[in-house]
């Protein structure tokens, strides 16, 4: 009879421990919310025979009029005080019959690899704060001349935080 008790005994204690362990590791119940980087800008870029088109022509002034997520489109975009550059993916179609690479100036510089004729490309740049120069390679001398016609992209001081975006890495 002594020997059932103990065993009962020591099966209590045993589980005591386990749940003693168990919730130990479930850690914090806060966590601070820290803002999340902002999503990449997307900004259209065109090379035609008659020049550079850009859509949209400013970024990083405000809340996007479209966020690229379409599950919070009724949700505020919150702002993140950073002075951080702002990522900027550039979807450029090559519509010309020639190589070109887009060359950017102003606040920093930054040229894409060469685009095939005909067809699509992208590449992504950090871009502070500033007003940039959109030029094709083919229409530019070393010495900067440029014979092309220039697109101009504005880029503003804001940045939105990703944290209502779900399905983000």
């Amino acid at each position: 009879m002594v020997l059932g008790r103990t065993r009962v005994a020591g099966g209590g204690a045993l589980a005591a421990l386990i749940l003693a362990v168990v919730g130990a590791g479930c850690g914090a119940e806060s966590h601070p919310n820290e803002p999340r980087p902002a999503v990449p800008t997307r900004v259209s870029v065109t090379i035609g025979k008659g020049g550079i088109e850009v859509q949209p022509q400013a970024i990083g002034m405000g809340p996007e009029k479209h966020q690229q997520l379409p599950q919070n489109q009724a949700h505020p975009q919150p702002p993140i005080k950073t002075k951080a550059p702002l990522d900027v993916v550039f979807v450029t179609a090559n519509q010309t019959s020639s190589k070109e690479k887009l060359v950017i100036k102003g606040p920093k510089k930054a040229t894409s690899p060469a685009i095939t004729p005909n067809s699509p490309a992208t590449f992504a740049a950090e871009l502070p704060a500033g007003t940039y120069k959109i030029v094709a390679s083919r229409g530019c001398k070393p010495g900067g001349l440029c014979a092309v016609p220039v697109a101009t992209l504005k880029v503003g001081p804001y940045r939105a935080s990703s944290k209502n975006d779900l399905l983000l890495p």
